[in-house]
């Protein structure tokens, strides 16, 4: 069933082109029946902006509107609630749309003249704001299912990095980050390290980002904490408190791809009842 809308319009709008110059029109109008004037028809006319007046057309139709696009001499198209005969549909692919004089056959030619690079200029369906959302009143079952979803990441993503954790921090001051490698990232003070610190060794430690998409962090030297408690090899957790020599080092990966949060991120805090997460490897499958 169609709906019938009541219009009122009084409307004049600008279009920037490209090339620096603009396009005019003025729409009006009142009840079930609008005109557009334009100055420039031709803009309009592209064949990348053909889908986009198709799909105005019918969006036209199905309201009982009708609009009449002049270039204030004659009627060039008319769109929306009209009936079109077998060939205007062959020249425009839509029964929602009538040509009008000879010059709206004289456009298209026009606009295929105009220098490449010239895109469609009528906005298409990215611009339309999403629809709402249904139920919009929320659903009264006593026992909903509720699926579980993972949130393992398979493309090895959530910007892994080390803070600098400074103390004081002074507020206002940037804190410096080092976004760790999709392999080995070293930390020491050789000139070659990946994150260079004054008082390590040369190579001090190592973050190894292995097949099972988990951050390691491998001491290759004494005095490397995580947490306070001095390792050898420790995997990394979203916060884990790194402390290399004298330096301390705050480790932060983004929840969906940090597997020690199952399901991305605890619920009720961190005493609620976590429901186990498959493996990676189940989940993954093949990919």
């Amino acid at each position: 069933m169609s709906r019938r809308l009541q219009i009122s319009a009084d409307l004049r709008v600008t279009v920037d082109l490209p090339d620096g110059g603009s396009a005019r029109g003025h729409l009006r109008g009142s009840g079930r029946s609008l005109t557009l004037e334009v100055d420039r028809p031709e803009v309009f006319a592209s064949p990348g902006d053909a889908a986009s007046l198709a799909e105005l057309a019918d969006a036209l139709c199905r309201r009982g509107i009708r609009l009449d696009v002049t270039d204030g001499k004659s009627i060039l198209l008319r769109i929306g609630d009209v009936r079109a005969s077998w060939w205007h549909r062959r020249l425009t692919g839509s029964r929602h749309i009538r040509l009008g004089s000879l010059r709206s056959l004289v456009a298209p030619g026009r606009a295929r003249l105009r220098p490449r690079g010239r895109g469609a200029v009528l906005p298409d369906r990215a611009l339309v704001p999403p629809a709402t959302l249904l139920p919009i009143a929320p659903t009264f079952q006593r026992r909903p299912k509720r699926v579980i979803t993972t949130t393992h990441d398979v493309a090895r993503g959530g910007q892994p990095r080390l803070v600098l954790a400074e103390q004081p921090r002074l507020v206002g001051v940037s804190q410096r980050v080092t976004w760790l490698r999709d392999g080995v990232t070293t930390i020491g003070s050789g000139d070659d390290c990946d994150l260079r610190i004054e008082g390590l060794a040369a190579l001090h430690a190592e973050v190894v980002h292995d097949e099972a998409d988990e951050l390691v962090l491998v001491a290759r030297a004494g005095g490397v904490r995580v947490n306070g408690a001095t390792v050898d090899r420790q995997l990394l957790r979203t916060g884990c408190r790194v402390d290399i020599g004298d330096t301390t080092l705050v480790f932060s990966r983004e929840e969906y791809a940090d597997h020690g949060r199952p399901y991305g991120g605890r619920i009720g805090g961190e005493l609620g009842h976590q429901q186990p997460q498959p493996p990676r490897t189940v989940l993954q499958g093949d990919s």
